[in-house]
């Protein structure tokens, strides 16, 4: 066969296609995913319209978006940049909605640009008239390069028609306010999710390879989770086809295909000399196939996502590691049966059905509300093909969506999957800038506007417009919403822990409130009535004096004489100068009498050892002093 290799792949690959459909090329079933879009206003138009969501961005499942419908007045197809900055970023709590023209460059380019000018969704109007088709992104070119993967807003398209109809009343100069809604694309028919990834082991088949590997890792802490709570059923799935009778034994042939051409795929490298060969992706995409199989049996099912994802780093074809012993050291060090896997692989060289392979290429054929799979990655969820990038917080978000609502395992409601609309204007909700409080809440959902509890401090209102603190730590929170003043250092507030709610003037204010005026009780003529008395205003009160030396009572507003009050200070002083003057006379007799005793003591005491008698002690003393006499003068 002449010609290149790599165009020797493709024509094989094709061939290989052709077969395995067969008839089904003509009655294959590619279902479209659809959303619904309602008008909301004007009234004369409410309608409801079916809209094919994108294949790419962010679809809101579980979720509605209301919206302004803005049509741009230049480059209406949208492929190229809109000028300024951010021309189509609403001024309003509600968020616009660019319309543009199908046509003349990439669905996705006219999503990204959009995106850029500031519009929070994409609605393409079909410029023919058939029937809804899925907006796909472009497969890997320059073109596509960097801003596939930066989409986050989600994107639809319409019939022309509806598109036709919506056109003509903005150019009326009509405001129009649509709904998409989201709410029913994914099925919840009961109180668990399953949903399937049909992916490939191969990571050398460029910027795909490269996607679904990085969802796979990124993913798998969630789908443990949500697996091991018994929350969702996952299974993965592996595309294969068959090489047609005649071309068995063809060198292209055996090199693609395992169990005498009945499960094959392509050349990794599209090129049949050199490389790795389609048999070795066919092989492990097999072996991971088991790896679940026997995790499922063992109840461990979840194992999947570690093998799956330490084969990618350990056994890596850009690491010339892609080999059964690499796979097999894996499955040791995740303490997984590697005969009990060997033994569900079965022998590839053999000409007989591999049971497993066999199943895989049935489940493929759409069944049901599923449509046929023929590209990877697919994901489905629910028996639904799911729509958007495949990445971590956009597919939960799908899966959560999967929940009958309130039903939603904790992982939902988590801040993983925070829309973020919340951060922008508040999401049109209620915000007190003072406190920083605000009723916007987000949720996987979407944004809800409800009065939030924080702090003690719960608040009431309609989430919206409004939002009152109630309860004893109210008045922590701005007062609870009441008047404060603070003046000379004196601070006097409207809020009170002993209302539940609203405000209320203290002592010596009069007012709602919210505000408070001063009390002149000195001009109202209520205090300060006694006889010569002169009242003054203060912030807050009154000083009121008495006239002449009279003290003034308040609780009674009369005046009282001071003399009392001089006669019991004179007391006192008299009392403390008595005591005062017994407590020195006490002083100085203890001290007198208790020298005098000690004196005395001590007098008894050196009485005992020495002798009393005067002539005895002046007979001693003489003894002492005279000079001897010598013997002559006796």
């Amino acid at each position: 066969m002449g010609g290149s290799p790599r165009l020797k792949v493709l024509i094989f690959i094709m061939i290989c296609i052709s077969v395995f459909l067969g008839l089904d090329f003509v009655e294959g079933r590619f279902i479209v995913e659809k959303s619904s879009i309602s008008i909301v206003s004007p009234y004369s138009m409410h309608a409801k319209y079916d809209a094919s969501i994108g294949n790419f961005g962010v679809p809101d499942y579980g979720g509605s978006l209301v919206g302004t419908v803005v049509y741009p007045s230049k480059g209406a197809f949208g492929c190229s940049a809109f000028e300024g900055d951010k021309p189509f970023k609403s001024k309003t709590p509600r968020p616009n909605i660019l319309l543009v023209d199908r046509g003349e460059c990439y669905f996705a380019l006219k999503v990204w640009n959009g995106q850029q000018a500031g519009a929070a969704a994409v609605l393409v109007a079909d410029t023919i008239d058939e029937n809804l088709i899925t907006m796909d992104s472009p497969e890997e070119s320059s073109d596509a390069d960097g801003y596939i993967e930066k989409i986050g807003i989600p994107s639809a398209l319409i019939e022309q028609s509806f598109g036709e109809t919506l056109k003509v009343a903005l150019k009326k100069g009509e405001e129009v306010v649509i709904k998409m809604d989201w709410t029913e694309s994914m099925p919840h028919p009961d109180e668990r999710v399953e949903y399937e990834l049909w992916t490939n082991s191969n990571d050398e088949c460029g910027i795909r390879c490269d996607e679904q590997m990085n969802f796979i890792k990124n993913f798998k802490g969630h789908a443990q989770i949500l697996e091991k709570g018994g929350y969702t059923m996952f299974t993965p799935h592996y595309i294969t086809w068959y090489c047609p009778q005649a071309f068995i034994a063809s060198s292209q042939c055996k090199s693609q295909c395992i169990n005498h051409g009945r499960y094959c795929a392509p050349d990794p490298e599209q090129d049949f000399g050199e490389g790795y060969e389609g048999k070795d992706v066919v092989f492990e995409n097999l072996r991971q196939l088991c790896v679940h199989r026997v995790a499922n049996e063992s109840q461990n099912s979840w194992v999947w996502w570690d093998f799956v994802t330490d084969f990618h780093i350990r056994c890596s074809m850009k690491k010339n590691r892609y080999s059964k012993e690499c796979a097999e050291e894996v499955m040791k060090s995740l303490d997984l049966p590697v005969e009990k896997i060997k033994k569900c692989m079965g022998d590839p060289e053999a000409d007989v059905e591999n049971a497993v392979l066999k199943t895989e290429q049935d489940l493929q054929v759409g069944k049901g509300s599923r449509g046929d799979v023929t590209i990877l990655p697919t994901m489905v969820i629910n028996d639904v093909q799911y729509r958007g990038k495949l990445e971590r917080t956009a597919v939960l978000k799908a899966i959560c969506a999967g929940f009958k609502e309130t039903s939603e395992p904790a992982i939902c409601l988590s801040g993983d999957l925070e829309t973020n609309e919340c951060l922008e204007r508040n999401g049109g909700c209620w915000h007190d800038p003072k406190s920083n409080v605000t009723a916007c809440k987000d949720t996987f959902r979407g944004r809800v506007c409800e009065c939030p509890s924080m702090n003690g401090v719960q608040y009431k209102g309609d989430g919206y417009t409004s939002c009152e603190a109630v309860g004893p730590g109210r008045c922590t929170v701005n007062n609870g919403g009441c008047w404060s003043e603070t003046k000379d250092r004196t601070t006097f507030s409207a809020c009170s822990e002993a209302l539940i709610t609203g405000c209320k003037c203290p002592y010596g204010f009069k007012g709602d409130g919210h505000k408070c005026e001063d009390v002149d009780e000195c001009k109202e003529g209520t205090v300060c009535q006694c006889d010569g008395c002169k009242c003054k205003n203060t912030w807050g009160g009154y000083d009121c004096k008495c006239k002449g030396d009279k003290l003034y009572i308040m609780e009674h507003d009369t005046c009282i004489e001071r003399q009392s009050s001089k006669l019991g200070g004179f007391l006192t002083f008299a009392v403390i100068a008595v005591v005062l003057g017994a407590g020195i006379a006490g002083y100085i007799f203890y001290k007198y009498r208790l020298r005098s005793y000690m004196d005395t003591e001590i007098m008894a005491i050196m009485s005992q050892y020495m002798p009393l008698d005067n002539n005895h002690q002046n007979q001693v003393v003489q003894h002492e002093t005279e000079p001897l006499r010598d013997a002559s003068s006796v």
